[in-house]
């Protein structure tokens, strides 16, 4: 069984510069819509497979701080989805993520959002505020590599 994070970002922001931050190795495929997508597989490297997708009129709901229903409606966004198998997340895969969600955030000024396995909010960044969500959900060092890249 996979672990799943997602870290979206709001706008129409070209794939390629995403996958430059993110996966720079990452080769085109396309989505089941037809929709185009890049993916790397960097499980020996980084402990995960990444897929960069984009499209427009999106909508996001996940579980936030108190167990409220939270939702996201961007026009246009890029998400960014990291696989993980459980064997190899808290060693490998989640460091490496955080890493690369951090590296993302530092690069692109958007507003964001990361959620796990698609229901769970961990981090959202709204007028440039980067909050934490889900305490629990996060190590203690975790949120520091967001915050300081």
């Amino acid at each position: 069984m996979a672990v799943e994070y997602q870290l979206t970002l709001a706008g129409d922001i070209p794939l390629d510069q995403v996958a430059e931050l993110a996966a720079p190795g990452a080769v085109e495929t396309s989505t089941a819509s037809g929709g185009r997508m890049l993916s790397a597989d960097l499980n020996d490297e980084d402990g995960y497979v990444v897929d960069i997708t984009g499209g427009r009129h999106g909508y996001y709901g996940a579980q936030d701080d108190g167990g409220a229903l939270w939702q996201w409606e961007p026009e246009t966004y890029v998400d960014v989805s990291f696989y993980m198998r459980k064997d190899t997340l808290v060693d490998k895969g989640k460091p490496h993520m955080l890493a690369t969600v951090a590296r993302v955030l530092a690069a692109r000024a958007e507003d964001a959002a990361l959620t796990f396995n698609y229901d769970v909010l961990m981090l959202t960044r709204v007028a440039g505020v980067i909050q934490k969500h889900n305490i629990d959900g996060w190590y203690d060092d975790d949120y520091d590599r967001i915050l300081h890249v």
